[in-house]
């Protein structure tokens, strides 16, 4: 499986930890998943309709919140305000249900799918069952506002998801996508992933560091704010450790390459990174378990 398949759908344990990629097809996933977005990007013919797309993006993402949460609260204000004498009956509950399917569609899609695959019990469907019974006994704005809620939550965790993408973005920015190596009695330009452990790299002047490497030359100061954020450089001296991810201001240096690239510090930090997408919260997973013990309870 190459590290850019198309087709290949990730695994994940119990523990929400991906188990199909190594730790560099990963990285290099989303590299490369990124670099083809930029080309296309680049490719284009210079206006901004990604953006718009984006806008529109956001706009279908939010818009069932904000149509039932509009038809809600203008649904309270008649009950108990305006005190419209129309809106009873069949005109009522149908006004509530109306607002109420635009956040709870997409839950019982998930409770469909998840009940397909053998799981009943799920929090999806304790909320489906928790907001109909709400219905069923007349109490018509608190089954929406119930929904309505979770929605809201899911929403608060998708923009966490997001924020984490972009850092991911962000830290791709600083994956130099060479490295100079001395073979054959010269330096050559190689993909940073084929260097060696033990070998020498030499890094020029306004380079970013491709490997973990120890300092051979008497030293040079660089930038590290992509590692850990201090803006002041940092000099480096003979036999001192240079990371991956760093830029050299100063002069040209050489480096023994003491880690490979997946074992880099820059290759763990952007695991880390894409892995907090795909992993799932301790708090998520001990509600799904209680969900499986608490909904057939409520049930029955």
């Amino acid at each position: 499986m190459k590290p850019t398949d198309p087709n290949h759908i990730h695994t994940y344990d119990a523990q929400g930890n991906m188990t199909c990629c190594s730790l560099e097809e990963k990285i290099y996933q989303k590299a490369d998943a990124k670099n083809l977005l930029h080309e296309e990007h680049s490719a284009d013919d210079g206006h901004d309709h990604d953006h718009v797309d984006e806008g529109k993006g956001k706009l279908k993402i939010y818009l069932p919140v904000i149509v039932s949460l509009f038809m809600l609260l203008l649904g309270i204000a008649v009950d108990n305000l305006l005190k419209l004498t129309f809106f009873t009956g069949p005109i009522r509950l149908a006004w509530y249900v109306i607002a109420y399917i635009p956040v709870a569609w997409p839950v019982m899609k998930e409770g469909w799918l998840a009940v397909s695959k053998g799981e009943f019990f799920t929090e999806f469907t304790l909320m489906v069952l928790a907001t109909i019974g709400a219905f069923a006994i007349g109490e018509y704005p608190e089954g929406v506002a119930v929904m309505l809620f979770y929605a809201i939550g899911e929403l608060f965790q998708s923009a966490a998801v997001n924020r984490a993408k972009s850092s991911i973005k962000a830290l791709l920015d600083i994956r130099p996508l060479s490295a100079d190596v001395f073979r054959d009695n010269k330096f050559q330009s190689v993909k940073p992933q084929t260097v060696e452990i033990g070998e020498t790299i030499q890094i020029k002047a306004g380079e970013k560091v491709p490997l973990d490497g120890e300092m051979m030359s008497d030293g040079s100061s660089f930038n590290t704010a992509a590692l850990t954020g201090e803006s002041k450089p940092n000099t480096i001296y003979k036999g001192q450790m240079v990371l991956a991810g760093m830029l050299n201001l100063d002069k040209v240096v050489e480096l023994k390459v003491t880690k490979k690239y997946g074992d880099s510090s820059l290759a763990r930090i952007l695991d880390m990174v894409q892995n907090a997408t795909a992993r799932k919260a301790t708090t998520e997973l001990l509600i799904r378990r209680l969900a499986k013990i608490y909904t057939p309870i409520v049930f029955f």
